[in-house]
């Protein structure tokens, strides 16, 4: 998953809920009156990013789960401080529930030189189907992957033929086809690092996620 952040705001409460992943630092922007920022877990991955809290007193870095400090106009933001579960649940739960659902991914496999899925992966189609209705605005991105046999160029064009038999499959079964965006990156996105001209099976993929 790509590092990202959101910050959700709770102006008449003066609450904010930072939820992040990975690496990515993210700056909040504290509004008038005393806030408290709470930093939360991914909700898709559990993994937790950082984030700086300031104003033009002071500044303080929450990087662990449920961290939390108090901001208000001229004062330097609270020690940090670890809320649990309870108290997270009792004054994040309703905004928790409006956060959109985190992506799903799904990987796809080829047999050689083909647009014609494995067995396993044709099993799969179904679960891909029922994320996709699980989402009341579904956004489905498909991209096709190819392994280092053949040309550059001619792996890109395998790459879109794969991404475009899956469209098909989903159209199928009753996708609208203006939520589905198809593309290729051929053999320039590997799975599995390869030299070239090298046949390998985790690399002939189409990448599905469903948002």
């Amino acid at each position: 998953m790509n590092a990202r952040s959101v910050a959700v705001w709770l102006a008449a409460l003066g609450i904010a809920v930072a939820v992040g992943c990975g690496p990515k630092q993210v700056k909040t922007t504290i509004p008038s009156g005393q806030s408290t920022v709470v930093l939360l877990p991914d909700p898709g991955d559990g993994a937790v990013g950082r984030a700086v809290v300031s104003n033009s007193v002071g500044a303080t870095e929450l990087t662990g789960a449920r961290e939390s400090t108090t901001v208000a106009p001229n004062q330097a933001p609270a020690p940090v401080i670890v809320l649990n579960e309870a108290d997270v649940t009792r004054l994040f739960g309703d905004v928790l529930a409006t956060l959109p659902a985190p992506p799903q991914i799904f990987l796809l496999y080829f047999r050689f030189e083909s647009e014609e899925l494995t067995d396993e992966s044709r099993a799969l189609l179904p679960q891909v189907l029922q994320a996709v209705r699980n989402r009341p605005f579904p956004d489905v991105a498909v991209v096709g992957h190819t392994d280092t046999t053949g040309t550059n160029a001619s792996n890109y064009e395998l790459g879109l033929r794969r991404a475009n038999a899956i469209r098909g499959r989903l159209i199928e079964s009753g996708v609208d086809a203006g939520l589905i965006e198809v593309s290729s990156h051929g053999e320039s996105d590997l799975l599995v690092k390869t030299a070239d001209s090298v046949a390998e099976p985790r690399n002939r993929r189409v990448e599905i996620t469903v948002r």
